[in-house]
């Protein structure tokens, strides 16, 4: 089974996530918004579809990545989240949450051998 198809976000903690946000956009060109920058790209597989990748600053306070300690969460995207996450289960892998559906797809957390937070996204891609 295909896991992993590609990267589909990466977020990390910062003190001033505006301000951070501003410096991406003023000296390295990101068009951001309040939640950060959107990537957008073809699939490779499927180049008549749209893909995301989405870059955000997220506060220092923030309690998204917990469990873990990490001042990162890297997002990826996959396919049959359902299959996979019984097969991570299967392997002891630490599964956070109950798989979330959303009008842009499914998503779940787990944590990595070191406790680093992972989100794993099945899209839904236009």
């Amino acid at each position: 089974m295909k896991k992993v198809t590609g990267i589909g976000g990466i977020f990390f903690k910062c003190p001033n996530p505006e301000q951070t946000r501003n410096w991406y956009r003023d000296h390295l060109g990101l068009e951001t918004d309040a939640y950060g920058a959107t990537f957008n790209f073809r699939l490779p597989d499927e180049p008549e579809k749209m893909g995301q990748l989405q870059w955000s600053t997220m506060g220092s306070d923030t309690k998204y990545f917990n469990p873990s300690k990490s001042d990162f969460m890297i997002n990826y995207r996959v396919t049959d989240i359902e299959a996979l996450v019984a097969e991570l289960k299967a392997n002891g892998v630490t599964v956070l949450d109950e798989i979330a559906s959303y009008d842009y797809g499914k998503f779940v957390h787990i944590l990595d051998n070191d406790g680093n937070k992972v989100e794993l996204w099945e899209p839904v891609d236009e």
